[in-house]
């Protein structure tokens, strides 16, 4: 099995050279040069109103594992290609249908939540369960939660692959499973299955083929790309849920193709740029494939995750009040974020933490609700949803040695506070 090069990772990053130390990277990554090379390539040699690059829906097909370009669309953000697949659904959409999300990312809850307004659907919250007793924040999500809520008037369940709070990968492929069976007892025959890989694309390969979802996003910003947005949307939806919601003399020609939910001409320097992303991961492994280089980088991400869970999890920080919210234990399903509060009577506030790193001037880690907004107001009553949680987000171009800065200034904070 293929093991990273960290030296030549980081080298593809100008940004590393200036010795800060990134640690939110889920709030949005680095950008690698060959996205760099390719943006400053089409504004300076063919920055024409001609269209969009043609190889960029192939590399974002590939990043999905999609059957088709056809089932790629393009767009400013993950919440914004979502409210657009969420209007390209309203038509189908009747008084009385029911919309099941997560208190996840917002962008795969929001969309869905105002659609029911507008449609007199409603929307059921799919909660999440502890996974130990005496940590009231190791929240988990669980299909047991789910299948309950699923009736024959289910038409959306929308989920994260892996949350940006939690750092937790849920298996989709079998959350998928139990869903659709649970649905096909009921009666639910037009149910549909939106996954938000939004925290999830950084550190695992996605593969919407193998998980039979219908809709998928994620946010090239967060996987060392431009501020870009790709959307999967499966062929069997774009040609029989989605209506066109492009300009009335182009609907009739993009009736079987995700173009129908790009209404707005997604910025071409972004787009082009956007092909570099391949080029870079795929640079890191000498197999030149996707799954090694994923599979090479979730093995480097645990050697950063465990000295940070085993710091948060001595005795000592535990007697302290510290809490991790989410998974506790180290494990291949689970990413490099880890969110945390220090739950003392009376709590220490997330931003008072956070802002001995900001005093350092060379470590970025930040708080808050992290746009998870119902997930984090569950954490009450200790913990202020506007003061949020810590959160510190690696990924494979950190180092070990950034990581014991880290739990250095950790350490300080906490023994300040």
């Amino acid at each position: 099995m293929s093991t990273l090069n960290i030296d030549q990772a980081r080298a593809a990053f100008p940004s590393l050279a200036s010795g800060f130390i990134f640690g939110d990277n889920a709030g949005g990554s680095q950008v690698a040069q060959p996205v760099i090379d390719r943006f400053t390539d089409y504004l300076i040699n063919t920055n024409a109103q001609l269209g969009a690059d043609y190889s960029a829906p192939e590399e974002a097909r590939k990043l999905f594992n999609a059957g088709s370009t056809k089932e790629i669309v393009f767009g400013p953000s993950s919440t914004a290609n979502l409210e657009n697949l969420a209007r390209g659904l309203e038509k189908g959409i009747n008084p009385g249908d029911e919309f099941i999300v997560t208190g996840e990312h917002e962008a795969n809850a929001g969309p869905w939540k105002a659609l029911a307004q507008r449609s007199g659907a409603s929307v059921k919250l799919w909660k999440h369960t502890t996974s130990n007793e005496s940590n009231p924040y190791s929240l988990t999500l669980r299909t047991g939660a789910v299948l309950p809520l699923i009736t024959s008037r289910t038409r959306i369940v929308a989920f994260t692959a892996c949350s940006n709070i939690l750092g937790s990968i849920v298996p989709v492929k079998e959350f998928t499973r139990e869903i659709r069976a649970r649905a096909a007892e009921v009666g639910a025959e037009n149910l549909e299955i939106s996954v938000d890989c939004v925290a999830y694309a950084p550190h695992r390969k996605i593969d919407v083929q193998d998980w039979d979802i219908d809709f998928c996003v994620f946010s090239y910003y967060k996987v060392y790309g431009p501020h870009l947005s790709a959307l999967y949307v499966r062929d069997k939806s774009l040609r029989t849920s989605v209506s066109s919601i492009v300009h009335h003399f182009l609907s009739p020609h993009v009736d079987a193709i995700g173009y129908k939910l790009q209404p707005q001409g997604p910025g071409y320097e972004s787009v082009y740029a956007s092909t570099g992303v391949n080029q870079y991961l795929l640079s890191l492994t000498p197999s030149n494939d996707l799954d090694a280089t994923f599979n090479a980088i979730a093995l480097h991400e645990q050697t950063l995750l465990e000295p940070l869970l085993n710091f948060l999890n001595e005795p000592k920080q535990w007697k302290r009040g510290v809490k991790i919210v989410g998974d506790e234990k180290l494990s291949l399903n689970r990413v490099p974020t880890v969110s945390f509060v220090v739950a003392d009577d009376p709590p220490v506030k997330s931003s008072d933490i956070v802002k001995v790193f900001d005093d350092t001037g060379k470590i970025g880690i930040r708080y808050g609700h992290f746009y998870a907004y119902t997930l984090v107001d569950e954490l009450r009553p200790k913990v202020d949803v506007n003061d949020g949680v810590i959160r510190i987000s690696l990924v494979h171009t950190n180092t070990s040695e950034e990581v014991q800065a880290i739990i250095e200034t950790l350490r300080k904070a906490l023994s300040l506070s």
